[in-house]
């Protein structure tokens, strides 16, 4: 186990640094600058790009950002005054670590539901209904789903607010509008592994024991059906997180979506490669735990890793 944790760990590491060498090439090779907007001197843009380091060659330039983020060192921000781009994480990413959580769950519980209740009632309406859910949530793109969710249940019904973060009212409705396509994904995939496992030899023999339909349920089909829904943890939370983005700015959250999507607007390149490079790694680690506790959960897979 110790050899597929440290096989994960490298695979993981040169992720990060794959990640980092190409999207520092990228901003640094986007069309225009954030001081070529004819506001500014000749004189005023050359100290400017001087102080960013940007009259040096790209070489030089990825060398020493690499050199300050083994520092902890992002930078300072482009756009907003006296502000580092570790400020700005530190200020925004709690928001977006809690509704990604809140979603998570949300998603997650209500999938698996879901997709058992699918199964066990295959071809009756309960099962039509669970496949509606996850037509629709696969279907309609988040920021659709959070503005038809604003409509009803915030201008048109009032029961719920349509924007801010200050309380858990709050959190309802971008929860369900980033979560829904995680919770279609989830209870789609649950019922189709239900769906297979109870086809498997060792159901039949439970059946031939006499054991109760909720035993061989609970303990058989669920405890099996369940491990693929595992695997696909990390693409689901990296769907989670990447859909803060647009809703963030939607319902008007102070998170890092938020403020990643402003910098874009504004060519704000630090803040870009910062939170791109914090995302990135994030993602990455969250991934690497998953392959970690599937190979806890599932013996096979850390012996094929080997």
């Amino acid at each position: 186990m110790r050899k597929y944790i440290l096989k994960r760990l490298g695979m993981s590491v040169v992720t990060i640094l794959l990640l980092i060498t190409v999207v520092f090439f990228l901003v640094r090779l986007m069309p225009g600058d954030p001081f070529s907007n004819g506001k500014m001197t000749p004189e005023i843009q050359a100290n400017m790009e001087a102080y960013y380091g940007f009259d040096k060659p790209l070489p030089v330039q990825y060398l020493t950002y690499l050199k300050n983020l083994v520092h902890g060192d992002l930078g300072y921000s482009m756009k907003y005054t006296n502000r580092t781009v570790i400020d700005t994480i530190k200020g925004s990413f709690p928001y977006s670590f809690d509704l990604g959580i809140r979603a998570l769950v949300m998603s997650i519980s209500f999938g698996l539901v879901l997709g058992i209740f699918a199964a066990l009632n295959r071809g009756k309406k309960l099962d039509f209904v669970c496949i509606l859910i996850a037509i629709i949530g696969t279907s309609v793109p988040d920021f659709i789903m959070g503005s038809i969710l604003q409509y009803f249940f915030g201008i048109r019904w009032g029961l719920l607010p349509v924007a801010q973060y200050l309380g858990f009212s709050h959190t309802i409705l971008p929860s369900i509008a980033i979560g829904f396509y995680t919770l279609a994904s989830v209870s789609r995939l649950m019922r189709a592994s239900m769906l297979e496992v109870v086809e498997q030899d060792y159901i039949k023999t439970a059946k031939a024991k006499g054991l109760s339909r909720f035993r061989i349920t609970w303990k058989h089909q669920i405890r099996n059906a369940i491990m693929p829904v595992i695997t696909i943890l990390g693409p689901l939370v990296a769907a989670v997180l990447t859909g803060t983005f647009v809703i963030e700015s939607l319902f008007a959250i102070p998170g890092m979506g938020k403020y990643y999507v402003e910098s874009v607007q504004m060519q704000d390149y630090t803040m870009i490669l910062g939170m791109t490079v914090f995302y990135g790694a994030f993602l990455v680690i969250a991934n690497m735990i998953v392959d970690i506790l599937y190979g806890f959960v599932d013996p096979r897979v850390r012996l094929a890793g080997k």
